[in-house]
């Protein structure tokens, strides 16, 4: 057995979705290719966490350049009567490319397993609740846009029960047929997102 190629692949097979056939395959790409690759992905692993930062208002990610909120946050004609709650990131990225939503953001996290409720500790579900609290006066709508499987369905009703206790005159939606089941957001296509946004409810 290859030490070196056993521990490094075992570091891949904690990305989303990657299990062992796949990190050794990433392993062997890594050692076919030549070193100025392998410096180049190694410097930006490095660097990626002193210039990427999360947003302080909604966030997702983004390249910091000397500011502390994201661009959407930050730009005037962005509707700020509308928030639309995302589990990750990705599922932002693919709402964006849809040029259809206008309003603001705000990416959760993570989602709340049936199981274990435990996991709510890994969302931003306080950050959420301070924000719509701050912002109450001036929201009109916050849709919830987490992915159709039984993990999304069941943080679409926890969300929604805690905005419930708030008390606000705030209208809540979620995304509208058009997304089948068990569909994930970042792979829905624009057309498919732009149904589903549009026939919230």
């Amino acid at each position: 057995m290859n030490e070196h190629i056993e521990k490094l692949a075992e570091l891949f097979k904690e990305f989303p979705g990657i299990g062992e056939r796949q990190a050794k395959r990433f392993v062997y790409f890594l050692l076919t290719r030549h070193p100025a690759y392998l410096r180049d992905l190694s410097s930006m692993i490095e660097t990626i966490k002193s210039s990427v930062v999360q947003c302080h208002m909604c966030f997702r990610y983004f390249e910091k350049n000397g500011k502390d909120i994201c661009e959407t946050c930050a730009n005037p004609k962005t509707d700020i009567g509308t928030l639309l709650i995302v589990e990750k990131d990705s599922d932002l990225d693919a709402l964006r490319r849809s040029a259809i939503y206008k309003g603001r953001y705000f990416v959760f996290g993570g989602l709340i397993d049936i199981a274990n409720e435990k996991t709510i500790e890994r969302t931003h579900l306080a950050e959420l609740k301070k924000r719509i609290q701050k912002d109450s006066g001036i929201l009109k709508e916050v849709i919830l846009a987490f992915s159709l499987n039984p993990q999304g369905e069941h943080t679409d009703m926890y969300v929604r029960q805690m905005l419930d206790s708030l008390e606000t005159k705030i209208k809540i939606t979620s995304l509208g047929r058009g997304l089948s089941t068990g569909s994930e957001l970042e792979y829905s296509d624009r057309d498919t997102l732009g149904y589903a946004l549009e026939n919230r409810k």
